[in-house]
């Protein structure tokens, strides 16, 4: 089993540098599909991710190689298999995007049911619902689904909820449907914005991305292009939060400021201060942190990616903070494991009653999602001895290198295994 290690660092200091957004990059990945020539992508995070996508290229015929600068070479020109492998596409949840993206040029697609995080289930009706108002037939077998298009015709397409995946899934596959889609109560996230403004730069005619309402005119092809992936703003709020919870001053450069407005809204009301430029963001922890009520919401809103590490913050500030997730109202598994480091953490009703100032000791905990991990590793820099994250292959879903980001700040991070040793269950349970 391998393990993270953290030990008390002291104040966080220095510059870091935010690398492509996990959540566009797989969107942009699976869209690349749909090309008629080869896509250069710059930026994408050789995670765990991607590396399930590399082999999932490779049973499609797909090339793609990564040049001396780290960009991604990718040839689609020679797609010759839509029946998906099955254990990867159900590896991670994002795997969807590849119905959409294969659907006009493949006319079928089979694919294993969603995986990746363990805090929820994250279900695909909207998918469906979007998709099957284009023309699309869906039927399900035990691990797996088929969807089959004769062909795509544009439609208006209503979501019940806001929702980024559905959003962006419905885009690939309108981009090259007949006639014009509209998508009503969409998602605004940075990353749907990121996704329309990647097919645009291919042929695709997409506006709106960014409101409610996106109108996509479909077009015959798509061509290659070179495209920059956005950087990943739940990354950068993560360490901008880590400031604040050793006290020490934590620069995140190659950002989009306006990404992180309502984290750093809640930030500044918490008692931090920034200084706030084109490209980065500085945050100063050496204040008096202040006890909060927060609720998760769709972008703009605050992020529910961000609860679990802002967690960690607020065990710091004295009093009684609430966080009310309204996005994921399971997503509290890593209540349980600060628990063992003495948290005093309350789930009631979808919030977490946080009792601020008890001390932090070290433990072995396990990480059940990418942020819980990050999580834990923000509470083990300021806990009393050493603590030990077990989980890590959820850590690697969203860093490609989660230790070298943190020890060049000045943490105290390092990897154990043993071979020999099995995870207790009551970490996996989360007792």
């Amino acid at each position: 089993m391998k393990w993270i290690e953290v030990n008390s660092s002291g104040p966080l200091q220095g510059s870091v540098r935010i690398p492509g957004s996990k959540n566009s990059s797989l969107a942009l990945l699976a869209a690349a599909c749909m090309a008629d020539g080869e896509v250069r992508l710059k930026g994408i995070p050789n995670i765990l991710d991607f590396r399930f996508i590399e082999e999932i290229f490779t049973g499609m015929g797909v090339g793609m190689k990564r040049d001396e600068r780290g960009d991604l070479l990718i040839d689609p020109s020679s797609i010759c298999c839509s029946d998906l492998n099955r254990e990867r596409t159900s590896s991670y949840r994002a795997s969807y995007y590849f119905v959409g993206a294969l659907l006009h040029k493949t006319g079928k697609v089979s694919i294993g049911y969603p995986g990746g995080d363990n805090f929820v289930s994250r279900p695909i009706d909207q998918h469906i619902k979007a998709l099957e108002a284009l023309g699309a037939k869906f039927t399900f077998h035990e691990g797996y689904y088929v969807v089959e298009a004769k062909q795509l015709r544009g439609s208006v397409i209503y979501f019940d909820m806001i929702t980024m995946g559905a959003t962006i899934n419905a885009m690939l596959a309108a981009a090259l449907a007949e006639g014009v889609t509209e998508l009503r109560n969409a998602a605004k996230d940075p990353e749907v914005v990121d996704t329309a403004n990647f097919l645009n730069q291919m042929g695709a005619n997409i506006h709106g991305a960014g409101t409610d309402t996106i109108r996509i005119e479909g077009v015959d092809q798509l061509s290659g292009c070179e495209y920059t992936v956005i950087p990943d703003r739940l990354i950068a709020g993560a360490f901008l939060m880590s400031a604040g919870v050793t006290r020490g001053v934590v620069t995140v450069e190659d950002v989009i400021p306006e990404h992180l407005g309502s984290a750093i809204s809640k930030l500044r009301e918490i008692g931090m201060e920034f200084d706030i430029k084109d490209n980065s963001i500085t945050a100063y922890g050496d204040v008096r942190l202040k006890a909060t009520r927060v609720r998760t919401g769709m972008y703009p809103a605050f992020a529910t990616d961000l609860q679990q590490p802002l967690t960690s913050l607020l065990l710091l500030a004295p009093g009684r903070s609430i966080i009310t997730e309204k996005v994921y109202t399971s997503r509290f598994n890593h209540v349980a494991q600060l628990k063992r480091m003495g948290a005093r953490i309350d789930v009631r009703r979808g919030s977490a009653f946080i009792q601020g100032g008890a001390p932090l000791t070290g433990a072995f905990v396990h990480a059940s999602d990418v942020r819980a991990g990050t999580c834990l590793i923000m509470a083990g820099l300021v806990a009393e001895g050493t603590t030990k994250i077990a989980g890590v292959e959820h850590i690697e879903r969203g860093y490609e290198n989660v230790i070298g980001l943190f020890n060049q700040l000045g943490a105290k991070l390092t990897y154990q295994e043993d071979r020999g040793y099995l995870e207790p269950a009551a970490l996996l349970a989360g007792v």
